[in-house]
């Protein structure tokens, strides 16, 4: 896929919401963020913004976002409020599975996490683009006050059982947090070394 690339960052700012990956950088945090650490052996592949949607892609250190066995996608939709995670994780599943026929789906979790409406599920196809690979993604979707947040870790060949408790562990520290809100708040971010 070619796509425009865009300078990394660790901090991608938006009008209405922010993603902060946490690992490197100081910010005074603003508004509402959505809280994710940045994998050890990570790097940002390629950034964007179309419209209203932000998009992250973060890689192992050797690949890319082109070649790659395992991505991180985080998106960010501005102002979209009038969907829920169950909705969302519906139209995926038709999506995904339109693409892929002896594609599954299952639904891993779904409820509240800090007063925010939240979804994870996992789709897998027997095949990818990367061809005589699988693909399994698992999904966290998160309906914020002003934006829509997904994050995807995606595989490209059958995970280990270690490999899958840990990203679930990473999905499920994923959060949200709203400077505005006292029971929401975010936390405070100190430049390093101070």
């Amino acid at each position: 896929m070619n796509r425009p690339r865009k300078a990394s960052a660790w901090r991608l700012a938006a009008v209405a919401g922010s993603i902060f990956l946490t690992g490197g950088a100081s910010a005074q945090l603003q508004g509402e963020n959505l809280l994710q650490p940045m994998p050890a052996g990570y790097r940002i592949a390629f950034q964007d913004r179309q419209g209203g949607i932000v998009t992250t892609e973060m890689v192992p250190e050797r690949e890319s976002s082109e070649e790659w066995t395992e991505m991180l996608t985080t998106q960010l939709y501005i102002g979209l409020k009038s969907v829920s995670p169950a909705q969302f994780r519906a139209e995926s599943q038709r999506k995904w599975l339109e693409g892929c026929k002896e594609g599954s789906y299952r639904e891993v979790a779904e409820g509240d996490e800090k007063g925010y409406p939240v979804a994870v599920w996992l789709l897998s196809c027997p095949y990818s683009r990367a061809p005589g690979r699988p693909e399994m993604t698992w999904f966290k979707a998160i309906r914020g006050s002003d934006a829509f947040y997904v994050v995807q870790k995606s595989f490209r060949f059958e995970p280990t059982g270690e490999q899958a408790a840990f990203w679930m562990r990473y999905l499920r520290e994923l959060s949200v947090c709203d400077t505005r809100i006292p029971e929401r708040a975010c936390p405070q971010v100190t430049s390093p070394g101070s």
